[in-house]
């Protein structure tokens, strides 16, 4: 009988001391580290498992691209400002889902920006189509005298679910002193994607839709003659004495 109760009394002390046993198992590990572990492995977790982004840039016309230097050319041009719909401007490319609504790629995106790529392929389109390297971006604190300034609101700049590339804009050709409309126009470009019908098929696209609006800018600046502003101005006669 005594060998009994020392037993339980025996049992009783291992019983009280497995709770002070426990408590001083999880108070190795405090709690905000227990919860900043699970934070960075969600962390690491997430990067692992996020995809790469691809950048993309606008093309100027094969012509274009495989021209070499030039150096001046009869026409000064002023090209811009060039503006875009808020929802375009920005890092992602936006494509057209369905009647009102787009499409952001968060793993697709400009190298650039939009508004500076559409500047510079025009541009380059421009140098090779009227044959001049005498054209200054707007804005600019370059200064020189230009022959004819161009400007250009884009209304639309996208791809769409019927799988092409659209442009639509909205251009005017102006007397640089004057700031006289010598002509204005609004023009849509339609350009089908090509197999397998990707993102790299949408920029193609887009760089031909540019291609043929340069194309149409370039046909207008040759009907065109110089304004009177920038021809040469006879001397003045010497008055009376």
């Amino acid at each position: 009988m005594t060998r009994v109760r020392t037993a339980g009394r025996g049992l009783q002390r291992a019983d009280a001391a497995w709770p002070e046993s426990r408590a001083w198992r999880s108070s190795a590990w405090p709690p905000w580290f227990c919860s900043w572990t699970l934070v960075w492995m969600l962390a690491v977790a997430g990067c692992a498992g996020s995809l790469p982004s691809t950048f993309f840039s606008l093309s100027p016309l094969p012509a274009a691209a495989g021209q070499g230097a030039m150096t001046g050319g009869a026409l000064g041009i002023g090209l811009g400002p060039v503006t875009f719909p808020a929802f375009l401007d920005r890092p992602q490319i936006v494509s057209r889902d369905t009647g009102n609504r787009l499409a952001v790629d968060e793993y697709n995106r400009w190298g650039g920006t939009i508004q500076d790529d559409f500047l510079r392929v025009w541009s380059e389109n421009l140098s090779y189509l009227v044959g001049t390297s005498r054209i200054v971006l707007f804005p600019s604190e370059v200064r020189y005298p230009l022959d004819f300034r161009i400007t250009a609101d884009i209304l639309t700049f996208e791809g769409t679910p019927g799988r092409e590339a659209v442009l639509k804009v909205r251009w005017a050709v102006l007397d640089p002193l004057l700031e006289r409309a010598l002509a204005v126009h609004e023009n849509t470009y339609r350009q089908p994607l090509r197999p397998p019908a990707d993102h790299a098929a949408l920029i193609a696209a887009m760089s031909a839709a540019l291609g043929a609006f340069s194309e149409d800018v370039a046909a207008v600046l040759r009907t065109l003659p110089k304004p009177q502003s920038t021809r040469e101005q006879p001397p003045e006669s010497a008055s009376p004495g």
